[in-house]
């Protein structure tokens, strides 16, 4: 009876054991899931606000139906958001990206009506785990595509 229990108390450690390191395998998995959707919300919300900016009369503050009014690129202080050292990432400290809780966004416009904008988080040690890059074709709520790496 001894070797029995003995026996039975040993797979029991053993599948406690194995449990313990596939829920923390499924948590980290999940973990970077998570960062990517938040990531793809904060480009989403950059890509909508750029188009909306754009459309406004230059007038009242806009672009004018472009990215570039008057030759000048449109940035993320013209769109409203802070940028410069926020020390909330540690992947790109400082500079003009702007900076959220969940990583540092770039934007770059290579067109009138054109822009890439790229959102790259990062790990509390300061590595990269996603990437996302949204393309802005357009004005209208069909020109924004998205692409997770």
């Amino acid at each position: 009876m001894g070797q029995q229990q003995l026996l039975l108390l040993v797979l029991g450690i053993v599948i406690v054991g194995l449990a313990v390191v596939v829920g923390i395998q499924a948590f980290s998995d999940n973990l970077v899931k998570s960062e990517a959707d938040a990531l793809t919300v904060d480009v989403a919300r950059v890509a909508s606000d750029l188009q909306a900016w754009a459309q406004k009369p230059v007038a009242f503050g806009g672009g004018g139906s472009s990215f570039q009014p008057n030759s000048v690129d449109v940035d993320f202080d013209n769109l409203g958001y802070p940028t410069g050292d926020q020390s909330l990432t540690t992947c790109t400290p400082g500079g003009t990206d702007y900076e959220t809780p969940n990583g540092s966004i770039s934007l770059a416009i290579t067109g009138a009506t054109a822009a890439t904008i790229t959102a790259i988080g990062c790990a509390t040690d300061g590595t990269t785990r996603n990437t996302v890059v949204a393309t802005v074709s357009g004005l209208g709520a069909g020109d924004i595509s998205t692409v997770v790496n």
